[in-house]
């Protein structure tokens, strides 16, 4: 379910006439996403993508995600363009929400992550990485390493004991050890590069990317911790093991644009260990908070307590495919 605030066929019209993008010709609801309410946009002007930002999101924040998305589609990278209306705004309000156009984005993101797919997803974050330099606005990663200790302990009352024991003495061991600040580059990150949020256009043996979406968890961050995040969520098969080939493949990717630093190799476990447990204890926070009945799927938290368990067991970056 991701549509959580209705429009209504003359609601929309009226908010139309404040753009130069012809009649309406089709429109519906897009059933994927957690977050916002996300409808399919067709004018006589082309395909578009309409997202009312519901409460999780603070508007205030609003402006830079759309300029950050701006600023990487101006160079180059195919992620949704904001469409400014008649007044040049991109953000405005519809059915009480704030509210904002862009551009639709061809492809499909992969059911099944293949091997095939992890360069140019690698590729692609290096762009991304690289794309986000002249961005001068920052934006502090409000899900980073300063947030976990009270999202623990906000899951404490309702979690098994055991669990909560051993999450404490990881997260410890993490957190004694994060870089400090300046020993690693940084830089705007996506931060949530899941592989819903990459559409890829088959071509052949090696599929290319056409599409990064979802930037609303984007932050400025160690951009080593962004590749950290992908290894997590695109080199573990459904049984759970660790597919190094595709870890090797994603690193090939990024470093045939950014060249990761000694330290960020070095550091790829850690940070590893520290995206697993961003992921475990927001899931964890949901699973115990959501509601019975609830129209929301649980994402299982424990997946990403084996892959914690993986990364602290990893000796160096070569174990992990650096």
């Amino acid at each position: 379910m991701a549509v959580y605030t209705e429009v209504s066929d003359e609601a929309l019209r009226l908010f139309l006439e404040d753009y130069a993008l012809g009649s309406l010709l089709a429109f519906r609801g897009i059933a994927e996403g957690v977050e916002n309410s996300n409808y399919a946009l067709k004018t006589e002007a082309g395909d578009f993508i309409l997202t009312l930002y519901e409460k999780r999101v603070d508007p205030g924040e609003l402006p830079w995600f759309l300029g950050l998305m701006r600023h990487l589609a101006a160079h180059g990278l195919p992620c949704p363009e904001p469409v400014p209306a008649r007044d040049g705004e991109a953000l405005r309000e519809l059915a009480g929400r704030p509210a904002a156009i862009c551009t639709f984005l061809p492809g499909v993101w992969p059911r099944r992550v293949r091997p095939s797919h992890c360069e140019p997803l690698g590729e692609a974050l290096g762009a991304l990485h690289l794309a986000g330099e002249g961005f001068a606005a920052t934006r502090r990663n409000g899900l980073g390493p300063d947030s976990w200790r009270p999202l623990l302990e906000r899951c404490r009352p309702d979690a098994d004991p055991a669990l909560m024991r051993e999450l404490d003495g990881a997260l410890s061991a993490i957190l004694d050890a994060w870089p400090t600040e300046g020993l690693l580059p940084r830089g705007h990150i996506h931060a949530d590069l899941f592989p819903d949020n990459v559409f890829f256009l088959d071509s052949g043996r090696r599929p290319a990317v056409s599409g990064l979406i979802d930037f609303y968890f984007a932050c400025t961050d160690l951009l080593a911790y962004d590749v950290a995040v992908c290894l997590n969520a695109w080199c573990f098969e459904e049984a759970r093991e660790f597919n190094v080939t595709k870890a090797r493949s994603l690193l090939r990717g990024y470093e045939a644009r950014r060249p990761l630093s000694r330290e960020e190799r070095a550091a790829l476990p850690l940070l590893c260990q520290g995206a697993a447990m961003r992921f475990l204890l927001t899931r964890l926070f949901d699973w115990v908070n959501t509601p019975a009945g609830a129209m929301v799927t649980r994402k299982d938290p424990m997946e990403y307590l084996h892959k914690l368990r993986f990364f602290r067991k990893a000796p160096s970056a070569e174990a992990i495919g650096g």
